[in-house]
C-alpha cells in the first residue's frame, strides 16, 4: 500500500547493526508535486516484495519475540552472576553478550518497523509527516476562509463547517463540471426534492429499521462513540506501532479488521471487552453497543401528527417520481435521474474535517436499464481506461490492488455488466479531470458480507488522502429493490412496459405462497416470509420446488429476519404457467453512482497543496495547483506600481473579463508584487495578469510563474481560452512572446 498521505515514502537501507538509528524526517518542496515526506531509517535488510510483505512481518515478529526471550534470559544470567559474586571477566562477557543481544534486537525491530511502514501506509514518524501535512493544509484552507467551522463565535458543533467565498467557488465549480459531464453527457433529468421526507417514504426503503450504526457510552461521562471506530482505531494501533506483538496476534487483529462490518452488537462488545478498549477521552468504561439511528427526526406540521426526517440520502426522491419521469421521458428505457442536494446524518462522533459530517451535499444519478439487458451503446468509450483496480479476489487474498484495463474487467466479469463498467468509467474520467491524481485513486470493489441481499455489484472510487483511502464514490448495480419495495409500500406499480409487435407464449412462473398455513407457523412474520418467498428468482424457486417435493420440507433464509426458517409445501405452490402476453411488464434496475461532493473536495485540497520556497528562500509559501476548471478565481488582476494609468487599465480589463464570464480578483494596493503573487497562488488563482504598461500586459501562470505578454484588447480572451480548457498553457506560450521579470518570483 502506497503512503496514507498519498505522498513518496522511501526507506533509505542501511546495513549497520552495530548502530541504533535515529528516523529521521525531511519535507522536500517541490513546484511540481505536492509535498514529499521521506521517511530514513537505518534498517538491515531491503523492503521485501509486495507478495510477501505478510510473510515477512510475521518472520519477523516471531523473531523478535524470540529475541526477546534470549535478552530476558541473558539479562537474568547477568543478574545471577553478580548476586553470586562471579568474577569480573565473567560479568563482563555477559554483559557484552546482553548487548549484543540488545543490538540484534534493536536490528529486528527496525527492519519490522520499515515493514511496517510499508504494508501500513504509515507509523511513527511517518504518522508525524501525515499530521504536519494534513495541519498545513487545514490551516491553509482556514485561514484562506475556503471553509470553517460553523457557529465559531459559539465554539461550533461538531461535523458542521461552513464553505467561505473560495470554498463556494470551488464547489460550485465542481458541481458545474458534474453537471456537464454527467447530465448533459448523458442527457439526465434532473430533479430537486425537499430535504424533509416523510417517515413512511423511508420506512418502506429500509432507512427507518437499518439505517444504524453501533454505538457505545462513557459510563461516567455519558460522551457517545462509534463503536466499530473505537475497535478499528485499536487495531490498527496495535498493528502499526505495537512492535512486541506475536504473530499470531497480529493475524488476529487483521481478521478483526476484515470482517469488522459483519459483526453483530454482541460480537462488537465482546472484542472491545477482551481488548479492554475503554473511553478516549476519560479512559472509563464503556457501555454494551447498542444500535442508533443516523436520522434527523422532525414533525411536519404543526399538528405533531406526521412524522419526517431530514433526508440521509437524495435517491428516494427520485424513486418516488419514477413513474411520472418514466412518462415524460416517453415511455422508453434506459433513462437517467441525476439530484444534487444536501442530506444529513446524525454522525454519532464527527470526525476528519469534511470528510465525516453531519450535513453535506450529495450529487446522485439512479439509472433505470432493462434487468434483461444491461449493455450500453457507449461502453467502448471508456472499455480502453486503465486504472487502479481493487477486486474482491485481490482483496480477500492479501494482494494490492492492480492496474486493469476496464473492457478486460467486464469480458471477464469482474465487473457485473456494461452499465456498471461504464459509469465507473465517467467516474474515473469525472476525478481525474478535476485534478485527482490518478495514481492515488483506486475502484474497490464490495465483499460479499458489505453487499446488501439484493445487489448484484458495489464498487467504491477511493481516493488517498492524509487520513488513508477514502471512499468518495460509490457506484452501486441495486436491481430492482428500492422500486419494488416503494411499489409495496405505496400501491402504485412502479413498472416500465416493453410492448410486442405480436403476442408471445411465455412460460411465466408461479409463487403462492399459503398465507393461512404461514400466520400459524410464523405468527407476526409471516408477511416478512411471504415478502421473501415472492422475491426469489427463478432458479431459488424451481431449487426450492425440487427439494420439496422430494423432502417435504426446506430450510429458507429470510434476510429480513436475518435468520433460516422451515417452509413446508403446505407453505408456498410453485409452478410454471404458459400464458399470452401482449406486452412486458418488468421493475427496472438501478445503477446508482452517487458522490459525496465534500469528500471529493477535501480530497482536491490535499492533492492540489504544495509548498515553494520564496524568493529569498527565508520561508515556505503555499500554493493549490487547482485545474483551471475547478479553480476559485480564474486570474488576477495587477497594476505593477500605484499609477494612475495603470490603474484605469486594471479596471478597463476587469470590465472585459466580467463581460467574458471570467472570475478575477483585482488588487490595486500598494504591496510589492511578489507578494500579491504569492497570495494569488495560495488561493490556486492558475493566472495573473500585471499591468506595467498601457498597451500590453504580462500574462504569469501560477506553477511554472513564466510570463507572456500580451496586448491588452487581447488578453480577456486569451485567459477565456486557457481558463476554458480550449487551450492549455503550453499551447499560447509559444504563440506570444515571453516576458522575463524577477517580479514573477515571490
Amino acid at each position: 500500500m502506497k503512503f496514507s498521505s498519498g505522498q513518496l515514502l522511501k526507506t533509505i537501507t542501511k546495513v549497520n547493526p552495530m548502530q541504533n538509528p535515529i528516523p529521521k524526517l525531511v519535507i522536500h518542496p517541490s513546484s511540481s508535486t505536492p509535498y514529499k515526506f521521506l521517511h530514513c531509517a537505518a534498517v538491515s535488510s531491503p523492503h521485501p516484495p509486495s507478495g510477501s510483505m505478510e510473510a515477512s512481518e510475521n518472520t519477523l515478529r516471531q523473531s523478535l519475540s524470540d529475541k526477546q526471550v534470549a535478552v530476558d534470559a541473558q539479562a537474568n544470567a547477568v543478574r545471577d552472576l553478580k548476586a553470586g559474586g562471579a568474577a569480573k571477566d565473567a560479568v563482563d562477557a555477559a554483559v557484552a553478550a546482553l548487548n549484543s543481544l540488545k543490538l540484534e534486537k534493536s536490528s529486528i525491530e527496525n527492519q519490522l518497523q520499515a515493514v511496517l511502514l510499508t504494508s501500513n501506509g504509515g507509523g511513527g514518524d511517518a504518522s508525524v509527516s501525515k499530521e504536519a501535512f494534513r495541519q498545513a493544509v487545514s490551516n491553509t484552507l482556514e485561514r484562506r476562509l475556503f471553509y470553517i467551522p460553523s457557529f465559531k463565535i459559539y465554539r461550533g458543533v461538531a461535523g458542521l463547517f461552513d464553505y467561505g467565498p473560495p470554498g463556494c467557488a470551488v464547489k460550485s465549480n465542481v458541481l458545474a463540471f458534474w453537471r456537464q459531464h454527467f447530465v448533459l453527457e448523458e442527457n439526465m433529468l434532473e430533479v430537486d426534492c425537499p430535504c424533509v421526507t416523510p417517515e413512511v417514504v423511508l420506512k418502506a426503503s429500509g432507512h427507518v429499521e437499518k439505517f444504524t450504526d453501533l454505538m457505545v457510552k462513557d459510563e461516567k461521562t455519558g460522551t457517545c462513540y462509534r463503536a466499530d471506530h473505537l475497535l478499528k482505531d485499536f487495531c490498527k494501533e496495535k498493528l502499526e506501532k505495537d512492535l512486541t506483538i506475536s504473530a499470531e496476534k497480529a493475524a488476529e487483529l487483521k481478521h478483526v479488521l476484515a470482517v469488522l462490518d459483519e459483526f453483530s452488537a454482541e460480537e462488537l462488545g465482546q472484542k472491545i471487552k477482551e481488548y479492554g478498549i475503554t473511553a478516549p477521552d476519560t479512559k472509563n468504561l464503556l457501555s454494551d453497543p447498542y444500535p442508533f439511528n443516523l436520522m434527523f427526526q422532525t414533525l411536519i406540521g404543526p399538528s405533531g401528527l406526521t412524522p419526517g426526517f431530514m433526508r440521509p440520502e437524495t435517491a428516494q426522491g427520485i424513486f418516488v417520481n419514477f413513474k411520472d419521469l418514466y412518462y415524460y421521458n416517453g415511455k422508453r428505457l434506459p433513462f437517467a435521474a441525476a439530484q444534487i442536494g444536501q442530506a444529513f446524518r446524525n454522525e454519532i462522533s464527527p470526525r476528519q474535517g469534511l470528510l465525516r459530517v453531519r450535513e453535506f451535499t450529495l450529487a446522485e444519478i439512479e439509472h433505470f436499464v432493462d434487468p434483461e439487458d444491461k449493455s450500453h451503446p457507449k461502453f467502448p468509450e471508456v472499455a480502453e481506461l486503465e486504472f487502479l483496480m481493487f477486486p474482491r479476489e485481490l482483496q480477500v487474498s492479501g494482494q494490492s490492488a492492480k492496474k486493469l484495463l476496464l473492457g478486460e474487467a467486464v469480458s471477464k466479469g469482474i465487473v457485473d455488466n456494461e452499465t456498471l463498467g461504464y459509469f465507473i468509467g465517467r467516474v474515473y474520467l469525472f476525478l481525474t479531470s478535476l485534478g485527482i491524481d490518478k495514481e492515488r485513486l483506486r475502484f474497490r470493489q464490495h465483499l460479499a458480507n458489505e453487499m446488501a441481499h439484493y445487489a448484484a455489484d458495489c464498487w467504491d472510487a477511493e481516493i488517498e488522502c492524509s487520513y488513508g483511502w477514502i471512499e468518495c464514490v460509490g457506484i452501486a448495480d441495486r436491481s430492482a429493490y428500492d422500486l419494488r419495495a416503494h411499489t409495496e409500500k405505496s400501491g402504485v406499480a412502479l413498472v416500465a412496459h416493453e410492448t410486442f409487435a405480436e403476442p408471445r407464449e411465455v412460460e411465466k412462473l408461479v409463487i403462492t405462497p399459503v398465507k393461512k398455513e404461514l400466520g400459524l407457523a410464523f405468527k407476526g412474520n409471516q408477511k416478512m416470509i411471504v415478502e421473501a418467498l415472492e422475491a426469489m428468482s427463478e432458479k431459488e424457486a424451481m431449487e426450492m420446488k425440487a427439494i420439496l417435493e422430494s423432502k417435504g420440507e426446506v430450510e429458507f433464509y429470510v434476510c429480513t429476519l436475518e435468520k433460516n426458517v422451515v417452509i413446508n409445501k403446505k407453505m408456498v405452490a410453485i409452478s410454471k404457467e404458459i400464458k399470452k402476453e401482449h406486452q412486458r411488464v418488468f421493475t427496472p434496475s438501478v445503477i446508482e453512482p452517487s458522490f459525496g461532493i465534500g469528500r471529493i473536495i477535501y480530497c482536491l485540497y490535499e492533492h492540489c497543496f504544495y509548498t515553494r520556497p520564496s524568493k529569498a528562500g527565508d520561508e515556505q509559501l503555499n500554493v493549490f495547483r487547482f485545474p483551471p476548471l475547478v479553480a476559485p478565481i480564474k486570474c488576477s488582476v495587477f497594476p505593477l506600481v500605484q499609477n494612475q494609468q495603470y490603474e484605469e487599465v486594471a479596471k478597463e480589463i476587469a470590465k472585459s473579463l466580467t463581460a467574458s464570464g471570467i472570475s478575477y480578483k483585482i488588487d490595486i494596493t500598494g504591496t510589492s508584487i511578489g507578494k500579491r503573487y504569492a497570495r494569488t497562488d495560495e488561493l490556486g488563482v492558475p493566472l495573473a495578469i500585471t499591468v506595467d504598461s498601457t498597451t500590453s500586459v504580462t500574462i504569469r501562470e501560477r506553477d511554472s510563474k513564466k510570463q507572456i505578454r500580451v496586448s491588452v484588447g487581447e488578453v480577456a480572451s486569451v485567459v477565456k481560452e486557457v481558463t476554458d480548457g480550449q487551450s492549455t498553457w503550453e499551447d499560447v506560450l509559444w504563440r506570444y512572446p515571453s516576458h522575463s521579470s524577477g517580479s514573477a518570483d515571490e
